[in-house]
């Protein structure tokens, strides 16, 4: 009886991972198009509002059906969200981690060559598994390691673009770019572990953790909004430059914010690195068909180190989606007997 059950436990992720990939990948695709077509664009900050307030919607909603009855679904907002203010607290941590690592990427590309910047950033793929290793007390064979850095420079290589020589000459500030840059890979392994070790190490509802985590989430958007845009949304509006195809990347971001979680709370953040890697492999190769865009060596070879990653990662080993416990007690046990 265990073996069906398997089967079906790594289906259920198999499909999450896919969609997870898939949904990633349009939603790139869209994105770039609303970029390029729209003449007045839009503000991005109210964009990623909007996408919050529509996952809390949509948590909400999948709670409600969940829980089967109004009753119990009251009851569960009340005991979770308006009667746990210290379980909204400990949701707010990875909101407000993802808004100092934005807030260091910008920094870091401000202060550095956009190829070097493209190459540290992806040092948080690494670092994510270090994260994995010391917050959830799992470990990785010596192949998922070598498979975690191929896949690191293979995104480095898929995503790679030549330095284009300009004549405007930008003051930058290496040290700070480098440290900006460290602060925001920390940031980025963290704030995922974080969230994953928050899901996995209670029964709580993944629903609920979700409008935990999007309320908070909300309001730390609306002050990046203020901040980043404020006297221009004044002026021309909060939904200035919003076309049908704005909406639809945004509710392609909602979609795949939901699964994203779902792939965090059934697999871990590593398995959801590799799944954005083969996103953006996937969007590029899109993106040669809708934007004639040139397919290159680096890209090709890069493409092929993502595959192979994704292959010696997903190679029988260890389970390590689940936070082992007890672990080290129950050997010792046996050793004393």
């Amino acid at each position: 009886m265990a073996a069906p059950r398997e089967n079906v436990n790594l289906l259920f992720k198999l499909y999450c991972l896919a969609v997870m990939t898939l949904v990633a990948a349009t939603y790139t695709i869209a994105l770039r198009y609303t970029r390029t077509s729209d003449k007045e664009l839009y503000f991005s900050t109210t964009a990623v509002c909007i996408t919050e307030v529509i996952k809390l919607l949509l948590s909400v909603g999948i709670l409600a059906k969940e829980t089967g009855n109004l009753g119990r679904f009251k009851a569960s907002l009340r005991e979770n969200v308006l009667g746990s203010p210290k379980e909204l607290m400990k949701l707010s941590v990875p909101s407000l981690v993802y808004a100092v690592q934005n807030n260091m990427a910008f920094l870091a590309l401000s202060n550095l060559d956009a190829a070097v910047y493209q190459v540290t950033y992806q040092l948080k793929i690494p670092c994510t598994a270090l994260c994995t290793v010391l917050m959830l007390n799992r470990t990785l064979s010596k192949l998922q390691w070598i498979s975690v850095f191929m896949l690191c420079g293979g995104v480095i290589l898929v995503q790679w673009k030549p330095a284009q020589a300009t004549k405007v000459m930008v003051e930058q500030n290496p040290l700070l770019g480098f440290g900006a840059i460290a602060v925001a890979v920390l940031c980025s392994g963290f704030a995922g572990v974080y969230f994953e070790k928050v899901l996995k190490s209670s029964d709580t509802s993944l629903w609920v953790r979700n409008i935990q985590m999007y309320l908070s989430g909300i309001v730390v958007t609306l002050v990046g909004v203020y901040l980043s845009d404020g006297a221009e949304i004044k002026e021309k509006g909060f939904f200035f430059g919003y076309t049908y195809y704005v909406w639809f990347v945004i509710f392609l971001a909602s979609v795949g914010g939901l699964y994203t979680s779902i792939v965090v709370k059934y697999t871990d953040n590593i398995m959801k690195g590799f799944s954005a890697a083969a996103a953006i492999v996937l969007s590029t190769i899109a993106s040669v068909m809708l934007f004639g865009l040139q397919i290159t060596l680096t890209f090709a070879l890069g493409t092929l180190l993502v595959c192979v990653s994704i292959y010696l990662y997903g190679l029988p080993r260890q389970d390590t989606t689940s936070i082992q416990q007890g672990e080290t007690d129950s050997k010792e046990r046996v050793i004393g007997v």
